[in-house]
């Protein structure tokens, strides 16, 4: 096995024991207060990591207006996921999660004018076909949290669409920073009206969320340098596993084999439709609110 495929498997652990800490703090926490805490914290193994840039130059900017709308989405989405993995099963969020290639296709073809095949078509609509498995609308009761999630998959497509066009020309500090001080400054203003002062044991989760996050990507960033991104990719949708692994061990989630076939099949289709994807893939660092796929 590739050494960057092995790291992979364990960023995407590490994300998921990140996860399951956010579904551990409830819902008793406005998911503003989630987020200004732990995208704070997140950014601490980051800063251990060398790259030649100034945070002086956050501001330098070739795309400012399509810089500031990817921050937009990007808050609003992983706040929209922050809210599924406290109001609905670990495993839902996930599969849901898994339908933003499905978005980024369609986007990719309105807006960056990409060439879609068939193939990649058909993959996409059976990932989707997947997820109503897991769902199933009319047969269980569909939540609000699956509805905020849905949406929240699709602002991550925006974000991932926006990424693909400016990536080249913009520094990585202004790209994950903006989004930090961002995250900070808006999810500070919206936790007022509604903050609690977090018990110590709240504040440990909270650091432990955000180290873990910016471990996970560190060790993605690790994995694509000694192994190609089209091979790494796929190791995302172990994140499956530890799901169904997770919420049976700590939430007494329990998905019926009518679910677990749905998670199969976007299993599937999600890893055919990255290996038939010959472009190259871009890592985006999945600090916390980077909740998009690669």
């Amino acid at each position: 096995m590739p050494i960057g495929v092995l790291l992979a498997f364990v960023a995407y652990a590490v994300f998921s024991m990140s996860d399951a800490l956010i579904k551990v703090i409830g819902s008793g926490i406005s998911v503003f207060e989630v987020a200004f805490f732990t995208a704070i914290f997140s950014i601490i193994p980051l800063m251990l990591r060398k790259d030649g840039e100034r945070f002086r130059d956050i501001y330098k900017l070739h795309h400012p207006w399509l810089l500031h709308l990817r921050c937009a989405t990007a808050i609003t989405g992983s706040a929209c996921v922050v809210y599924a993995f406290t109001h609905i099963p670990f495993a839902d969020v996930y599969a849901i999660g898994f339908t933003t290639p499905v978005f980024v296709t369609i986007l990719s073809v309105v807006f960056l004018k990409e060439h879609v095949t068939i193939q990649r078509w058909l993959l996409l609509v059976l990932c989707f076909l997947g997820v109503v498995l897991v769902i199933r609308p009319g047969v269980r009761e569909v939540l609000p949290g699956h509805y905020i999630m849905m949406f929240g998959a699709f602002l991550g497509s925006i974000t991932t669409i926006i990424l693909r066009h400016v990536a080249p020309r913009e520094r990585r500090v202004s790209i994950v920073g903006l989004q930090v001080l961002y995250s900070a400054i808006i999810n500070g203003l919206l936790m007022i009206p509604t903050f609690v002062i977090p018990t110590w044991e709240q504040m440990l989760i909270f650091l432990s969320i955000g180290l873990l996050g910016g471990l996970g990507g560190l060790l993605v960033i690790a994995a694509t340098k000694v192994t190609p991104a089209n091979i790494v990719a796929p190791v995302q949708y172990s994140q499956l596993i530890w799901a169904i692994l997770f919420g049976a061990l700590f939430f007494g989630e329990y998905p019926d084999w009518v679910a677990i076939i749905g998670m199969v099949i976007v299993v599937i289709a999600g890893l055919l439709n990255v290996i038939s994807d010959r472009r190259p893939i871009r890592w985006k660092p999945r600090i916390f609110f980077f909740r998009t796929g690669q």
